[in-house]
């Protein structure tokens, strides 16, 4: 089996609830879908590039795939999968979401050769995973009015943003566990928009929320001042903008600056690389999340593979897909009572139209 053809195709996807975090707002998305053909099987991959966490455009990602991707990967073998990957990753370390679409339809046609859902190939540790779903910075009220929503959807672990007034995050994390309940799980990301002193500040005026973690409150590029937060809360401090590679697990956990990592493919280039950064993190003894961008169906699925697979992924935040107008890969995978589910289909079990 040797691949013949790589293709794809530039997706503009609207965001049906616009929504603001600590440095911008979103309403629309560029998705770049993948199609590795062979003549017999295709292969699917998805790039979600993202120029503030990744580095990347549209444009970026598509250049790389011509300019890189291509001449490595036609006439190959597919199967050879860690070859064409180590061979790839130097070319493409600043182009990760473009490395991981091509990662995710490698890993595809792995599955499929093997006539397996991919989660199963790679371990199937579990076949569901709870997910939070997030709602983004808004006034006080609209704030609890989405987390009834989310609530009365089906989901029982909330994810609220912040990172531009500690003092309105305060009260926005208060009043929404007034609303939902002791039952419901609540976890914050600041998207690196607080000092130290408003770190701490933030814990301790939240301690009767009983937020299950606190990720990314500092600077990316200062994981010193992470791990000064760390040392000074009980509360377990996730590091999501500053973990790009297994190297920055290493140090990470090497140096005890966070309790948690949040592992995106987008960031850290697919799921052969997302593999590495949760055994650094495992062996620091620091547990996993794996999360996502505003991405396809189609890339969640290939989070949802890798989440199923590895016993140190403690959480997931897997809902970028949910509120892309025009998707796809659209309805395919399944959600219920706020799980995901390991498509039954072979490799990443979805098929984008």
């Amino acid at each position: 089996m040797k691949i013949r053809r790589v293709e794809y195709r530039v997706e503009a996807l609207a965001l049906r609830e616009p929504y603001v975090i600590a440095y911008e707002k979103l309403e629309r998305v560029e998705n770049v879908f993948v199609r590795l053909e062979t003549g017999r099987l295709t292969g699917h991959g998805c790039a979600a590039p993202d120029l503030e966490v990744t580095g990347e455009t549209a444009a970026t990602v598509t250049r790389a795939l011509d300019e890189v991707a291509e001449p490595i990967l036609v006439g190959s073998d597919p199967l050879d999968r860690a070859r064409l990957l180590a061979e790839l990753e130097p070319l493409l370390a600043e182009h990760p979401s473009a490395l991981a679409a091509v990662d995710l339809a490698l890993h595809d046609l792995l599955g499929k050769a093997a006539q397996l859902p991919l989660w199963k190939l790679l371990g199937g540790y579990r076949d569901r995973v709870e997910t939070s779903v997030t709602i983004g910075i808004l006034p006080l009220e609209e704030t609890v009015r989405a987390a009834r929503e989310r609530v009365q959807e089906g989901f029982r672990n909330l994810k609220l943003k912040g990172g531009r007034d500690v003092g309105d995050d305060i009260g926005r994390v208060l009043a929404v566990r007034k609303a939902v309940g002791e039952g419901i799980g609540l976890r914050f990301d600041a998207n690196q928009g607080y000092s130290v002193g408003e770190s701490l500040h933030f814990v301790a005026a939240t301690g009767a929320a009983r937020l299950e973690l606190f990720e990314q409150p500092t600077a990316k590029d200062r994981p010193d001042l992470l791990g000064q937060v760390t040392s000074k809360v009980d509360l377990p401090v996730m590091a999501d903008e500053s973990l790009l590679s297994a190297r920055d697990a290493f140090r990470l956990g090497g140096e005890g600056l966070v309790d948690l990592v949040n592992i995106k493919l987008m960031k850290v280039g697919g799921i052969a690389r997302a593999q590495r950064v949760d055994a650094v993190a495992r062996t620091a003894r620091m547990e996993s999340m794996v999360g996502c961008m505003d991405e396809s169906a189609l890339a969640i699925a290939g989070a949802l593979a890798f989440a199923l697979a590895s016993p140190n992924v403690a959480y997931a935040d897997l809902d970028g897909h949910l509120d892309l107008v025009g998707d796809p890969a659209a309805g395919s995978l399944k959600l219920a009572e706020g799980c995901l589910y390991g498509p039954d289909k072979a490799g990443l079990g979805v098929e984008p139209l």
